[in-house]
């Protein structure tokens, strides 16, 4: 029997935000520790070292933590095999979908970019997991900007880190096209499986009107916090409860439902209402002509929005390279053919920029 687990302590039956969304997306898809004083000033809190069951490799992982804008970020940071602290390596960092924390898809594409020889960093950002920032579980792109950037530096700084790329799953897909348009310092982007909405779309999705009723609701709920620092909060994902922001018939989100799969202790199934408005906003393909990194785009007919990241590729205006490949959009989470796909195609298009 599967195990589903719908952990949320409040309810705006209110916000039922990007119900159709989901349900189109679920229709097309659906270190040792000697090492520790060389991953440089911030505290490194624990290393392990796991062994793969796909691939019988060894993978080096390290607690890590820095700020931005006085706020604590804290990641895991996966070390190539062969790992000492000395010699220079390129470096990934890896994000992931809307609410999800580094225990989840970016950490599973990290320790497989470390697999494949890449220093990978996967990290909380803030609102989110070990990290800081208040209130809890908001969506604010612009602040998640904000954390990939800070992220870039912490690598930077690493005396072992020469180049540094971007990997965006899912919605961190448009967080990093939003982040290239204005950050040269990264050698190479990948978006896998990318949510790439804009206001268009999603005004042909649930109709203008409806989307101007979830914005008033979000931004009721921001006033209300600012006045009374109280949170309204809706699950992030049910089966069970249509206030949800994706709420759809059972299956649908076995991925963060169950525990077999990404519900995780650190992940908590929840959205902040007030985090909706900067949400449905967000516009990537319209910034993405004014990226000029090197930039590959992992998709498939059954993620979600697949005419998105077609469009994405075409406005991209550095070198580039679609990948299109088969399987569901949740497939591309943890599925091993899907996952070890996009990560192959994106190690391949990284050596080559990252070295040119």
């Amino acid at each position: 029997m599967k195990h589903r687990i719908e952990n949320v302590k409040k309810k705006d039956p209110s916000a039922a935000f990007l119900q159709r969304r989901s349900l189109l997306i679920a229709a097309t898809s659906l270190c040792v520790a000697a090492l520790a004083p060389t991953i440089g000033s911030s505290t490194a809190l624990r290393t392990s070292a796991s062994k793969s069951p796909h691939t019988g490799s060894i993978s080096m992982k390290q607690k890590i933590d820095f700020t931005r804008d006085g706020i604590k970020l804290v990641g895991d940071l996966f070390l190539p095999r062969g790992f000492s602290g000395t010699g220079r390596f390129d470096a990934v960092i890896v994000q992931g979908s809307f609410t999800s924390v580094k225990e989840q898809m970016s950490g599973t594409y990290a320790k497989k970019l470390a697999e494949a020889g890449f220093v990978a960093l996967a990290f909380d950002y803030a609102h989110y997991g070990e990290s800081g920032g208040m209130p809890r579980q908001l969506e604010a792109p612009a602040e998640k900007v904000s954390d990939l950037k800070a992220a870039i530096s912490y690598l930077l700084d690493r005396p072992f880190v020469k180049n540094v790329a971007v990997v965006g799953v899912c919605t961190s897909a448009s967080n990093v096209i939003e982040m290239a348009a204005t950050e040269d310092r990264v050698k190479a982007i990948a978006t896998v499986a990318g949510f790439l909405p804009d206001p268009e779309l999603l005004d042909n999705l649930y109709g203008a009107d409806v989307v101007a009723q979830r914005k008033a609701a979000s931004n009721k709920a921001r006033e209300k916090y600012g006045k009374r620092g109280a949170v309204d909060a809706v699950p992030a994902y049910s089966e069970v409860d249509p206030a949800a922001i994706n709420f759809g018939r059972e299956g649908n989100y076995d991925y963060y439902l169950m525990e077999s799969r990404a519900n995780v202790p650190q992940y908590r199934n929840e959205a902040a209402l007030m985090g909706m408005t900067a949400f449905l906003e967000m516009a990537p393909i319209r910034t993405a002509a004014s990226v000029s990194t090197p930039a590959i785009v992992v998709h498939s007919d059954g993620c979600a929005f697949p005419e998105q990241a077609k469009k994405l590729f075409a406005a991209l205006g550095g070198a580039k390279e679609l990948a299109w490949e088969d399987g569901t959009h949740y497939q591309y989470y943890d599925a091993e053919p899907q996952v070890d796909k996009a990560v192959e195609r994106v190690s391949r298009f990284l050596r080559t920029q990252l070295n040119t």
